[in-house]
């Protein structure tokens, strides 16, 4: 298991990227790691872009600022690429050498200058079709942030992803009492109205993370 990583997140406001980052968090405590998690976003709204910051360690984590130099980067959603919607840019600014790049997306999206400097960096890409499973096992594409937290747990050992499972259960369970801001909590009660139960929302997502892990589980053995 790797011990020491920093994580960006960027995304659109309504993705759930502070979400996906608080429950990694959240399962990395329960693995008895360390975590810090901090949300950076502007105006409150609707495809605004967001990014979330995940650090991980062995020790106390202190620094609670923005990652300038991740260790990995996760596109929630193509426009933050294809539409410059993003605080940072280019997307990949900062990332350290032999990173790893996943991209919420079906198809190849970067372009030859961007691709150019992911190899310059010598790193790993992989496109992640989550909206798509997001759809296909949840029912609804506001579970694309699971099945990005899916993609990562069978792309890098950070955590196992039943620790994942449960902070999610925890998350939507009403046991959890974070809350980064108003639009957060808006966007978990549109989550939940979406099924019948909160025990069938856990029980989709469980399974639309599931599918995610077996996916780029296979994805990676490819490569």
């Amino acid at each position: 298991m790797i011990s020491n990583i920093d994580i960006r997140m960027a995304g659109l406001g309504g993705q759930g990227v502070v979400t996906a980052a608080h429950i990694l968090g959240t399962a990395v405590v329960s693995a008895g790691k360390h975590s810090a998690v901090n949300p950076f976003f502007g105006a409150e709204k609707r495809l605004a872009p967001a990014e979330s910051y995940v650090r991980m360690a062995d020790r106390p984590v202190y620094d609670r600022g923005e990652i300038l130099y991740p260790d990995l980067i996760m596109i929630f959603a193509p426009e933050v690429i294809t539409m410059g919607k993003s605080y940072t840019m280019p997307f990949y600014s900062g990332l350290k050498e032999k990173g790893l790049v996943m991209i919420n997306s079906d198809e190849p999206i970067l372009s030859e200058k961007e691709q150019a400097g992911l190899d310059k960096l010598g790193a790993t890409l992989f496109y992640i079709p989550a909206t798509k499973l997001a759809m296909e096992f949840a029912g609804t594409e506001l579970a694309t942030n699971m099945t990005m937290l899916g993609a990562l747990c069978g792309l890098v050992d950070l955590v196992e992803i039943d620790t994942v499972i449960e902070a999610v259960a925890q998350r939507f369970s009403g046991k959890s009492k974070f809350v980064a801001s108003g639009t957060t909590a808006v966007l978990d009660e549109s989550i939940k109205s979406k099924y019948a139960k909160v025990s069938l929302l856990i029980e989709k997502n469980t399974t639309a993370i599931t599918k995610a892990y077996e996916y780029t589980k296979k994805l990676n053995q490819s490569k």
